[in-house]
């Protein structure tokens, strides 16, 4: 039997070690002539001139993950009214009145546990139960997303899992999903955390500079 449920993106839905979660998102802002989608449930990645993007690479590499993008705000130029989103759509599909900045809420804790969808077979409870506390990498699709829903196609890649250190995600658990519990398709769900948080001041990377140099 299938899985579900896909790609989706990151869904944030606990914290490390049991604490109070409540879902908490940071705001920052975007800037407004960014014309890089960036989808609900992508990884964002602090720049230089003090906004987010979405992540440059997905594999790994000298910046610091901020968080996981979960909605967004701007003023509309041409209505005046502010509009909500739950996914950055690019500068260039929609009309930003550049006078309001571009506001994002991330969920940008370092101890926050997400879900995450994998491409692939983990093949059976074994192979996915040794999965567990190593690391991974999201899939060559982690930068793209539905426009109809704003919802990221990233996924765990399996392809990735190993020992390494540098790769942006920390596999902790396993997920009991009625409705995702198929071993042998993609789609069965994982417990991950951010590797090399930008909020966790244990790795000293600096801030990524553009939206494409390497990245989470």
């Amino acid at each position: 039997m299938a899985n579900e449920s896909s790609a989706y993106g990151l869904i944030p839905v606990g914290i490390v070690g049991g604490n109070a979660n409540t879902t908490g998102v940071t705001e920052y802002e975007i800037a407004n002539d960014d014309t890089n989608p960036i989808f609900n449930g992508s990884i964002c990645v602090p720049l230089a001139a003090g906004v987010i993007a979405h992540a440059g690479a997905t594999s790994g590499g000298t910046t610091q993950a901020l968080g996981v993008l979960t909605g967004i705000e701007y003023v509309d130029s041409g209505t005046g009214k502010t509009i909500w989103k739950n996914f950055w759509p690019g500068s260039n599909s929609v009309s930003v009145d550049t006078n309001y900045p571009v506001k994002a809420f991330v969920a940008d804790n370092p101890n926050q546990l997400f879900r995450v969808a994998t491409d692939a077979t983990l093949t059976n409870v074994a192979t996915a139960q040794a999965a567990v506390f190593a690391n991974a990498s999201l899939g060559t699709s982690a930068r793209t997303g539905a426009t109809g829903t704003g919802k990221s196609n990233s996924a765990l890649s399996v392809s990735s899992i190993a020992v390494t250190a540098t790769l942006p995600l920390r596999i902790v658990g396993i997920i009991d999903d009625a409705a995702n519990s198929d071993l042998t398709a993609a789609g069965y769900p994982l417990l991950v955390r951010l590797n090399a948080h930008f909020n966790a001041a244990t790795r000293g990377f600096a801030s990524q500079t553009t939206a494409d140099s390497t990245g989470i």
